[in-house]
């Protein structure tokens, strides 16, 4: 399975100022995996240890930070002799064992040319009382689940994939045949790893399915292994109400929906810990499209997205004939699918941090709204073909000078005031952003 965060290993690898490197994300979108294939495929070696399960390796990095003494026992413990530039060192699971997440300080200080990479989940919230995260001695990166482009790859049409990177409107255009249908079942399938590969090795879509409630009972455990009684029940009320919250016209969060007589104060460190866990991406309101974004943020409202689309499908009890076969009753969560689609992309895929808008008064809103190269983007999206913009283009009008997209199932147009681009072509920036900005009109 090719991920794109590869090409950013390699660039660590080489980099003069590498550090000592965390690989952040979720549980079971990859991280360990994609170590594995980054040491097998790019080093002579690989010298790993998983400290999940593993008192002896624990008690060894709890007795100190000598790194002779760290690397002889990692030797002992992996049978791999560790040569500089030759072996990677992986250090999995170092949120079972803080003290070798606070080593990394020591690695980059006293052995920096040696290659050491830690993956982990709900890094920093486990963290015990004595140790500390190596602020500045490390390098981070993020990894997401599979983002539509790694799905395409993943599904053997990396051809097809490669044509809609180039960004030519008129070849996309040509192949909405092919690019719609496997949309739709991204919209199922998602992008959790095991989930595509269960697909993929199958061609059956319930095998996913299977792989996916199994993927949302582990991370109902796992909040019951990390908090306390009261707080667990605050995450999971959270957590099962995202979907009821997006399949609302107005997405924005209501903490009454949770339960009845359920206040903010009570549920806002719930929210704190699924973004912090990588199981929820919280979407703020800002009051104007001011530069930057972030300064014109209101705490106050926000939406709630999940981490991937086909969870939220899974969650919400969606049926293959439901998403792929585009059941005409399925109205309001198409809409909700939809969006989870593209604030997974514009996070996972382009790196962007969405915002939204929606006026004080009004029904107005905003989907989404995101700055890239200097210019704002105003976001609207549709499920389908429906291409009737009367709120992007009312705020277009009161707010001259921005680039406004609207992602929708219709093929690429250009408008002039706004672009239509294709949900399935939004990985490829050339299609939407301003500075590339094609001419194809319609």
């Amino acid at each position: 399975m090719d991920r794109h965060l590869m090409s950013r290993l390699d660039d660590w690898k080489q980099s003069p100022r590498r550090k000592p490197l965390i690989l952040n994300g979720a549980r079971q979108v990859g991280k360990t995996w994609l170590l594995k294939e980054f040491g097998a495929t790019r080093y002579e070696n690989v010298a790993y240890v998983n400290f999940d399960g593993n008192p002896a390796m624990t008690s060894v990095f709890e007795a100190g930070y000598d790194i002779p003494r760290l690397l002889t026992n990692i030797q002992a413990g992996t049978g791999t002799r560790i040569v500089e530039g030759e072996t990677l060192v992986i250090l999995d699971e170092v949120q079972e064992c803080p003290k070798a997440l606070t080593s990394l300080k020591y690695f980059c200080e006293d052995a920096p040319s040696l290659h050491v990479a830690a993956a982990g989940s709900l890094l920093g919230l486990t963290v015990h009382q004595g140790t500390g995260f190596p602020v500045g001695k490390v390098n981070t990166l993020d990894l997401h689940p599979l983002t539509f482009r790694e799905f395409m790859d993943a599904m053997g049409n990396s051809m097809l994939r490669e044509l809609v990177d180039e960004g030519d409107p008129i070849s996309v255009n040509s192949f909405a045949s092919r690019l719609v249908p496997l949309l739709r079942q991204y919209y199922f399938v998602g992008g959790m790893p095991e989930a595509v590969s269960a697909f993929v090795e199958s061609g059956v879509l319930s095998d996913a399915r299977g792989v996916q409630q199994e993927i949302l009972r582990n991370y109902r455990l796992d909040a019951s292994k990390h908090l306390s009684a009261l707080e667990t029940e605050h995450v999971l009320a959270v957590f099962d109400s995202i979907p009821a919250h997006l399949s609302r016209e107005n997405k924005k969060f209501i903490f009454g929906q949770i339960r009845e007589g359920a206040r903010a104060r009570d549920y806002r460190s719930a929210i704190t810990w699924l973004t912090q866990a990588g199981l929820a991406t919280r979407v703020g309101r800002v009051t104007k499209p001011g530069v930057p974004l972030s300064a014109y943020a209101d705490g106050s409202a926000f939406k709630l997205f999940l981490l991937d689309v086909g969870l939220l499908g899974a969650m919400a009890g969606t049926s293959e004939r439901d998403v792929i076969g585009g059941n005409s009753l399925l109205t309001e969560f198409k809409g909700a699918l939809a969006e989870q689609y593209v604030c997974q992309q514009l996070v996972d895929d382009c790196g962007l941090s969405p915002y939204y808008w929606s006026a004080e008064n009004s029904r107005g809103e905003i989907d989404f709204l995101v700055q890239a190269d200097g210019e704002t983007y105003p976001i609207e999206v549709k499920a389908e073909e429906n291409l009737r913009a009367k709120s992007l283009r009312a705020f277009s009008q009161a707010n001259p000078g921005m680039q406004p997209v609207r992602f929708s199932l219709s093929g690429y147009r250009d408008e002039g005031w706004m672009r239509n681009v294709p949900l399935y072509a939004m990985g490829s920036t050339t299609l939407w952003r301003a500075q590339q900005r094609a001419s194809v009109s319609g």
